[in-house]
């Protein structure tokens, strides 16, 4: 790690890598596809495709038979079951919590961009208790463009009131890692979060890879040393 590199702020992906939301969203589709007469799918199917979105997981569900229209009547169904059910079985990765408080104590600020849209991310962030400690919470449709766009990252900094230069960015897909990097942000690829198995993080760029959230603050402390 250069020791030019001051560390003031640590921005997060949210889904698959602040917290485990998985459980909830994949509870949603299901009921939104047996609503509509249709097979359920498995966790372990699924989970790879929630950081591109609920169309993607959909897609990722259904045969190419089914019309776009009942796609679309699907996703509505799961986005309503979901907005009323944001957080019943979310819960932060293990040691996250933790990370969180040691990132506080030691004066450092933190923040969150996914491209979660805002109807979604906000109450999330509030039934978390998240909300009033972060110093900047970006959704997807809070700028005009999402990641893997430099727009809804430079946003982050400007309300934490920090220098892209100063983030470091943790994500679980390509997109998160190739968002930071346009920003000039140290970047960090997470392993514990919901990879696809073809997926080759080492590839990505990020300046670590990241295991788990224990592993995210040891590099937090290793950036405050130089």
């Amino acid at each position: 790690m250069s020791t030019d590199f001051k560390l003031s702020c640590v921005l997060f992906d949210l889904d698959g890598t602040l917290v485990d939301t998985a459980p909830d969203l994949i509870l949603c589709l299901n009921k939104a596809l047996s609503s509509h007469g249709l097979t359920t799918v498995t966790a372990d199917t699924i989970k790879p495709f929630i950081s591109f979105g609920a169309v993607a997981m959909i897609n990722e569900s259904l045969d190419h038979s089914i019309s776009e229209a009942l796609r679309a009547d699907i996703l509505e169904t799961m986005l309503d079951l979901y907005q009323n059910n944001i957080a019943e079985h979310t819960v932060f990765f293990k040691s996250m919590s933790d990370t969180l408080d040691a990132i506080e104590a030691q004066g450092l600020k933190w923040g969150v961009v996914t491209n979660k849209r805002e109807r979604f991310t906000n109450p999330l962030m509030d039934a978390l208790k998240l909300t009033d400690r972060a110093a900047c919470i970006i959704s997807g449709d809070t700028t005009a463009n999402p990641k893997p766009h430099v727009e809804p990252m430079l946003a982050a900094c400007k309300l934490a009131a920090v220098k892209p230069q100063e983030c470091v960015y943790i994500g679980d897909a390509s997109h998160d890692i190739t968002a930071g990097k346009n920003a000039q942000m140290k970047t960090l690829a997470a392993l514990y979060g919901y990879l696809k198995s073809g997926d080759t993080p080492e590839t990505w760029g990020a300046d670590a890879l990241i295991k788990s959230p224990e592993q995210l603050a040891t590099w937090i402390a290793s950036a405050l040393c130089h």
